[in-house]
This record gives C-alpha cells, structure tokens and sequence, in this order.
C-alpha cells in the first residue's frame, strides 16, 4: 500500500490531501474498496469546492481502510502501510513528509482521530452538521463526519474555517448561524474546567498514560482544573455505535450490488448470484462481518431489541454528556489505547477496530465536536471547537 491514491505533481500554494472516502470528478475514489476500484464521480464533494474558493490546491488523494470502519487504514483493498513494524495511516504519512498543509477526511469509525494522535498531529472532528457531508462516500450517516487533520492548530483552524458552513444540499446541515461559531473570529468561553473520565483510562498502555499525565499536567500549569471523575454511561457509547454503525453501513453499502456501477464478477448465473458473487469477491473480510452484524441488527426479530434499543441508548449518552456540561467544558479522553498497533496484534483479534473505538465513539454517536493533541483528545459541547482549539494552541506551545 502507498500512501498515495493519486498524486497531483503539479498542485502548488496551499496543498489540501483529501482521503479516499471524499468524491472527486477529475481522479478516483475507490472508499478503499475494490467495489469501488477506478470509480470516478461526476461531482465533487462540497468541501473541496470550499477548499478551492478559500485558495487550496488539491495535492492528490490518501488512500482509506475500506469504508474506512477500521483502525488507521489497514484494511484497504490495496494492502496496509506498514512503517518500522507498525500500522500506519496514509494520510499521516503524507502531512508528516511535509507534503500537505493539512488534509480532510471522513472519521466514520475514529480512525481519524486514532491516526493523528499516533502521528503527534492536530485533528479536529467538528460538531455533527457543521461541515457538509455532500460528496462523501456514505456509511454511518447519522454519525460520520468531516473532519481535518494538520501538523498546527493554525493549519486546522483556516481549514475549518474554509470548510464549516450551512449547505442546502445537505440534509443533515446546521443553520448558518450555528456554523458560523466554528468561524476564526467567533466568541467562545475559554475552557476552565476539565473532566477526566476514570473508565476511559483503565485499558490503556504507559505512553498513552504519559500522554494523558502530560496533558493534565499542561492544563493545570495554564490554569485550568482537571477533576478525575467516573462515568459509566459514556463508556457504554462504543455497544450502540458499534450496532448504529453497522446498521447504516448495511444500507449504505446495499448499493454497490455489481449492476450499475461499480465492481462486477465475471462468473455468475442469474441476477442472484451476480450480487452474490460481486459482493464475495469486492468486498474484505471486516466489511462483509460488519454488513452480517449490521443486518442481524435490522432483522425483525431484533430490530427493537437492539437497533431501537442503541438509539435510545445514545440519547441517554447525549443527557450524559449535557449533565458533564454543566460543571465542565470538556472531556479528557484517550484517542486510543496504545500509540502503535502491529499487525502481529490484528492478527490476534481481527475485529480490533470495534474494541478499540471504545474512546473515539463518544464523540462519534453524540455527534459533538472532539479536538486531538499530543496524543489525546478533548470533547467538547457542540459548536464548542473554538474553544477545544486554543487549549490545543496553548499545549502546543508547551510541547515546543
């Protein structure tokens, strides 16, 4: 695997990567997929066209984990990137290179934010509905978002700032008016007070410890009060977006069925077997698990035993969170348990990546807005990104 889908040679000025799940009409999208191997779009994603009008100039495409459910992007049809014995993620190979002033991609599972605190980068998944998802390939629609990845939280807020706004043909879009909070410019209250939660850190290794130790003790030196607290409803998001997720994925992904476009299989005997087959043969091993799940999920007989039972589930953990509020202004958790994963360590439990967003799901199944630095993460309210970012800004100054 390279890190590269395509590479445009000739982009010059501010160079935007965008990754492989964000649709472009000139060069392919492919998802990671073999589905999808080749497919070029007739449009371009919104964010891209905003990208473009701000004065960024695309630098190519990162290629993805199919439908990018997995880790940090092992499991794209093309093979994983493995660098010194460890998982990469492409995207972070390219800005760490020095390649790209920053790149956007969709975080549907955590990858996202698990590849940026492994790489030491800034990443911002925004509020749910504040940048548009027109133009994305599709999988968790209820939770996926937007988000963007830079080696500087200057980086991150000019893109943000490009990119976040209300677009009529996203259904899912905020006003303009609460878009307009993730603006450079925008008031916010700064962040004073800091929960860590209890249950997030018991699973995680002695440098993700370090990271977070580290990050406490930065907040406290600039003044801000970090309280250790326990929350045992939050730690319950990574069950119900693992069953919401799988769920969309399922539906999402009905499309590709090798009849209008996409990957078809040569050998088939009626229509039945040209799904069949197609799907069989495109499709990788953790996709097809999580389409099973996802479908077992919507059956009848457990629709309202487990699917309902999740989206109930997910607003308690809203209530939770909203609770948390009123006495903090973040969260403190972990992007991930450990700062490297191996192949060596997938191939003992294949399904990593839906143990592991265990830390990233909150942020995801809530759809409110988490800010990753020195290797950890801050959640924040909704439309609170302004404010997570300069507690990023001022640990980054400690850092140098």
């Amino acid at each position: 695997m390279k890190a590269y889908t395509t590479k445009i040679e000739a982009a010059t000025g501010k160079v935007i990567v965008a990754d492989d799940m964000i649709l472009t009409k000139e060069i392919p999208t492919s998802a990671g997929s073999k589905m999808l191997e080749g497919y070029v779009s007739l449009f371009e994603a919104e964010v891209l066209t905003r990208l473009a009008a701000a004065g960024y100039t695309l630098g190519g495409k990162a290629d993805v984990g199919e439908f990018a459910i997995d880790l940090v992007g092992e499991t794209s049809y093309r093979g994983a990137l493995v660098v010194d014995g460890k998982l990469a993620n492409a995207t972070a190979q390219i800005l760490e290179a020095g390649e790209a002033a920053a790149a956007v991609g969709l975080d549907v599972n955590g990858s996202v934010r698990r590849a940026a605190a492994q790489s030491g980068l800034i990443s911002v998944k925004p509020t749910y509905g504040t940048v548009s998802r027109y133009g994305v390939i599709p999988v968790a629609c209820s939770g996926e978002t937007v988000s963007v990845t830079a080696p500087t939280v200057a980086e991150c807020r000019d893109v943000l700032d490009a990119i976040a706004g209300h677009d009529d043909k996203d259904g899912t879009s905020h006003p303009e008016t609460l878009c307009a909070k993730l603006k450079k410019g925008a008031e916010y209250a700064p962040v004073r007070r800091v929960a860590l939660l209890k249950s997030m850190t018991e699973g995680i290794d002695a440098d993700v410890k370090a990271a977070i130790d580290a990050a406490c003790e930065g907040l406290k030196k600039n003044g801000v009060e970090v309280s250790v607290i326990d929350d045992s409803i939050i730690a319950a998001s990574r069950v119900a977006w693992n069953i919401l997720m799988s769920a969309e994925l399922c539906n999402n992904v009905s499309r590709y069925d090798g009849v209008k476009y996409g990957y078809r299989a040569e050998s088939f005997s009626g229509i039945d077997e040209l799904y069949t087959n197609s799907r069989t043969e495109a499709f990788g091993e953790l996709l097809k698990t999580a389409i099973i799940f996802g479908s077992e999920t919507l059956s009848t007989e457990n629709y309202m035993k487990v699917y309902d039972k999740a989206l109930r589930t997910r607003r308690v953990i809203s209530e939770a969170f909203a609770a948390l509020f009123e006495s903090y202004d973040a969260i403190l958790m972990p992007a991930c348990s450990t700062m490297a994963y191996t192949e060596a360590a997938l191939k003992e439990n294949k399904y990593l990546s839906y143990t592991e967003n265990f830390y990233t799901a909150p942020a995801s199944i809530t759809g409110l807005p988490a800010v990753v630095f020195g290797g950890v993460q801050l959640v924040g309210a909704a439309f609170s990104e302004n404010a997570l970012m300069s507690v990023a800004e001022i640990m980054e100054k400690e850092g140098r």
